[in-house]
């Protein structure tokens, strides 16, 4: 795939590059989207389960769910474009990687210091202390400990556990986002792979690299709701094209 030398030129220069990377980049390994559904979970909307009140009145059952698709998590893996972010994160003097995804697979491939901005589902905590609970595990591997009836408890205080992912209704991490909002700023180039830029205000990130003078680059099949703000649009699967520009970058930075 060829680049524009305009792209190579910024990125020849630059010294801060930002990404936000969203729900595409992890369907290429294989993880299905929020709204998948399968077997049992037919019967259930993501936003009946995916919000506090659905959590207290059955928490059970929205445990199940996210056991569920943790073991569905489980069995994906990184592709080509997760590992050449997290290569590229060495190539800069700043390089911030942002993720709408809670699939953890940025960091199994090598991120580091990723911003979270919708949580991992790969962790979970007590919603009464507030507790870590990083084991995640199943009611049926627990033998007991921890678990009332089939409810997941905290070992310390006996509080709900729950996943530790943002939910409907609820707001963005604070600390996570506004980080996240610091590095747009400041980007020199700022890419934006595989998000259909609808969830707000992930969406506004790259609006406020444009802003502030970056390049901005979106990475996708199909074009975004803010693409003709971009300054380039790539077409195409991030597994494909991160690699080659990737190696690109090293040819222009040497």
């Amino acid at each position: 795939m060829m680049f524009s030398d305009r792209l190579l030129d910024r990125l020849s220069r630059a010294r801060r590059v930002a990404v936000l990377t969203g729900a595409g980049i992890s369907a290429e390994s294989g993880v299905p989207t929020f709204r998948d559904v399968e077997g049992l979970w037919q019967r259930f909307k993501p936003e009946e389960l995916a919000n506090v009140e659905a959590f207290l009145d059955n928490p059970e059952l929205v445990q199940g769910w996210y056991s569920h698709r943790r073991s569905l998590v489980s069995e994906t893996a990184p592709n080509p474009g997760h590992d050449a972010l997290a290569r590229m994160q060495d190539m800069f003097d700043s390089f911030t990687l942002i993720t709408q995804n809670v699939d953890n697979l940025h960091q199994r491939a090598g991120s580091r210091d990723v911003i979270e901005l919708h949580g991992n589902i790969m962790r979970s905590y007590c919603i009464d202390c507030g507790a870590d609970d990083v084991a995640n595990d199943d009611v049926a591997d627990v033998a007991g400990a921890g678990v009332d009836d089939g409810i997941r408890r905290c070992r310390s205080c006996g509080g709900l556990i729950r996943p530790d992912v943002v939910w409907f209704g609820e707001m963005l991490p604070q600390d996570a986002f506004a980080e996240a909002e610091s590095a747009a700023f400041a980007s020199d180039v700022f890419f934006s792979v595989g998000t259909s830029a609808a969830v707000y205000p992930a969406a506004a990130l790259p609006l406020t690299a444009v802003e502030n003078g970056a390049y901005t680059v979106e990475i996708n099949i199909e074009e975004s709701n803010i693409a003709m703000y971009m300054d380039e649009v790539i077409s195409g699967r991030a597994g494909e094209v991160l690699p080659q520009l990737l190696d690109s970058i090293e040819s222009v930075r040497g």
